[in-house]
């Protein structure tokens, strides 16, 4: 399963756009317009998901083919093109972060036979940045590049654990509901989850849907003592034995900080028993 579709950006068909709106807005409204359930799209629904008119969105859409942030099938339908992959492989938090752990993801993968995964936190959603997976490994929700959110994921319950306390203090303003189920979680009993995380140095979630999954997360810290990253398995419940497995997740993260730069387990211990909240 996939995230939730972008919403398209709002603008007014068939107008001119704002004043001295610069070109590179309307061609990242282009860009935008996909999403992981609208992959490639027409002339026409790329004009009018991005809101822009369908004269313009020819000619930006011909600047991005040239410099490959599009590509067009012989239908002349449009989608993202590579271009775009071989920058985002740039990213400073997520190239040298994947360098490091791509290696610990490979070996947990290769014992576990289901999927290994690595996170990262944006604001207050999660970005899955890696995963390793087995043929036989259990369906997922999200997709590499996609949002998770923090409250009902194991990698993101591991990140919102050891984020800045204004970020968990926005996140449990919120209406907070588990997924699939939708049921509401009272900020209390977040609270009490997150702190029994920030202790274990360890988030288990079990998603109750079917078959029944269980998701085992660690943070990764930087050194900065920072948590910058997560690393987690998804599996069957029916194989799932968290305590055990969560050794096996916490000592990968343990060695991903390390190579990161950050402090000793000892030092990084006390920082994690400190209670926020």
């Amino acid at each position: 399963m996939t995230t939730a579709a972008t919403e398209p950006v709002t603008r007014v068909r068939g107008k001119r756009p704002p004043e001295g709106e610069p070109v590179v807005d309307r061609a990242l409204a282009l860009l935008a317009a996909f999403d992981a359930s609208r992959r490639t799209l027409s002339l026409r629904e790329l004009s009018r998901r991005s809101g822009i008119p369908v004269s313009s969105t020819l000619r930006l859409a011909g600047r991005l083919l040239a410099w490959g942030a599009l590509e067009r099938d012989d239908q002349g339908r449009y989608s993202i093109g590579l271009r775009l992959l071989e920058v985002a492989s740039l990213a400073p938090r997520g190239h040298g972060l994947r360098q490091v752990a791509l290696p610990f993801m490979s070996d947990l993968a290769a014992v576990t036979r289901q999927h290994v995964q690595l996170a990262v936190r944006e604001g207050h959603e999660a970005t899955l940045v890696e995963r390793f997976s087995s043929h036989s490994a259990v369906a997922v929700r999200y997709r590499v590049g996609g949002k998770l959110p923090l409250h009902c994921t194991g990698m993101g319950l591991a990140l919102l654990a050891f984020a800045p306390l204004e970020v968990q203090e926005e996140v449990l303003a919120q209406p907070l509901r588990g997924e699939p189920d939708q049921n509401l979680i009272p900020p209390a009993v977040m609270r009490r989850t997150l702190a029994e995380v920030r202790r274990e140095r360890l988030a288990i979630y079990r998603r109750m849907e079917e078959p029944p999954i269980v998701a085992v997360a660690a943070p990764i810290f930087g050194e900065r003592e920072e948590a910058i990253a997560a690393i987690g398995l998804l599996l069957p419940e029916r194989e799932a034995q968290p305590r055990r497995i969560g050794y096996a997740v916490q000592t990968a993260a343990q060695s991903i900080s390390r190579q990161l730069g950050a402090p000793s387990m000892l030092d990084a211990s006390r920082h994690g028993a400190h209670e926020q909240g």
